[in-house]
């Protein structure tokens, strides 16, 4: 598949009248197609199934490097799956977007992927720490979004309880920071851990949260369990 193809293909899937509530929605100045998610996922979905993984590397950079914005998702779905042999080009794609982010929507699915790609491998987690220290805001952020994963095991193993203190390490490396963005990085980090793990969020709200911006605080501990009396 070339990349004409895929634009074709999306262009065939534009809902007129879409793209300009799309663009007041997200502020990003970029192109903006008018294409619906449910209609992303599907072509996507297709492209996976039709491509090999070589192909989808080569496709995903291509539509990236269009800077519109539902070919950027669709760059990010078509590396998102669990089982993605071999993928260290994919995962090298993946952190390669980073730089580019500059909205939460983009930066999420890309983020998406990048957790397929740590799953399968987390001592990738080393090369995702140096995003902690990023000038740039969105790279900090994403540091936080593409670990959800690790909020979300039941029973999990020791090295998955290291790797999770190890980014609540970076998250309290955060707190002090007043942008929205990274303060919204932190409690839905911790909202969503504290329906796996309450007392870690609460060890660190307990020791953080007067330094985190009070929305913030209320949103991570909006779905912490009441504590028995």
């Amino acid at each position: 598949m070339t990349l004409d193809d895929a634009m074709a293909a999306l262009r065939q899937r534009i809902e007129p009248g879409r793209a300009e509530g799309m663009t007041k929605y997200h502020k990003a100045s970029r192109e903006y197609l008018g294409i619906s998610n449910p209609d992303l996922n599907e072509l996507t979905k297709e492209w996976r199934v039709e491509c090999d993984v070589d192909t989808r590397v080569r496709l995903a950079s291509e539509l990236w490097e269009t800077d519109i914005f539902e070919a950027r998702l669709a760059a990010s779905k078509l590396l998102t799956q669990a089982r993605l042999r071999p993928d260290d080009a994919a995962w090298e794609l993946i952190k390669s977007w980073a730089p580019d982010f500059d909205s939460w929507a983009i930066a999420d699915h890309v983020c998406m992927a990048g957790q397929k790609r740590l799953i399968a491998d987390p001592s990738r987690l080393d090369e995702i720490e140096a995003w902690t220290t990023s000038d740039h805001m969105w790279t900090r952020r994403a540091a936080l979004v593409i670990t959800l994963p690790w909020t979300k095991q039941n029973n999990p193993k020791p090295a998955e309880l290291e790797a999770r203190d190890r980014i609540l390490g970076w998250a309290a490396s955060y707190v002090s920071d007043p942008q929205w963005f990274i303060q919204k990085s932190i409690s839905w980090w911790l909202r969503d851990l504290s329906k796996h793990d309450a007392p870690r969020v609460r060890a660190f709200l307990a020791e953080h949260g007067d330094a985190m911006k009070p929305f913030a605080r209320k949103d991570a501990a909006r779905k912490l369990p009441a504590l028995e009396s």
